[in-house]
């Protein structure tokens, strides 16, 4: 897997409208990143050599659905967890979910499968989906994740995802431990 050196500019071209954004919010919020190119990646087996180079675990970043396809869920968890639908439905004592149709992915996150991110909810303005974050990725200084794409990924310190970009986004992280 082709991972480059690590990187502190934005990319010199960008792939979709949400790959833009997400640069143009970073920059102007001020928060400060670390990026590299990459071959595709869409699995966490393929971001092993990837969090190496970044220096941080690039976390598991879902997107979930109700069976009515009305609620909708990004659950953000460590890469190393494995992801039980019992447990997550537990914790937000909601019915069962499973994860959402790659085409409402495309539509209303605005990236493909593999490249799903927190930085999607620069483009859920109506604030349709929740946000929900694993109680362990917290305990990371640093937040590892795609920029949109599944040929770019990045580093951003944890802290600056949840009091600086969430806020923007008018998104509020619910935590839960699973």
């Amino acid at each position: 897997m082709y991972v480059s050196e690590q990187i502190t500019t934005p990319p010199i071209e960008f792939k979709s409208g949400l790959h833009k954004a997400v640069y143009d919010t970073l920059k102007e919020l001020n928060i400060d990143f670390v990026r590299v190119d990459t071959g595709e990646a869409i699995t966490m087996e393929d971001c092993i050599d990837i969090s190496k180079v970044l220096e941080c675990e690039v976390i598991k970043t879902l997107f979930l659905c109700n069976r009515q396809k009305t609620k909708f869920y990004l659950f953000v968890m460590p890469s190393d967890k494995p992801f039980v639908t019992k447990n997550f439905s537990k914790a937000l004592e909601i019915s069962r979910v499973s994860f959402a149709p790659s085409e409402l992915l495309f539509d209303m996150m605005g990236t493909p499968v593999g490249a799903t991110t927190v930085f999607s909810t620069l483009l859920d303005t109506d604030c349709n989906v929740s946000v929900i974050i694993d109680e362990a990725v917290l305990s990371n200084e640093y937040y590892g994740c795609t920029d949109g794409t599944t040929t770019g990924y990045m580093r951003v310190k944890t802290d600056d995802v949840l009091n600086k970009f969430l806020p923007y986004t008018n998104h509020n992280a619910e935590i839960i431990s699973i």
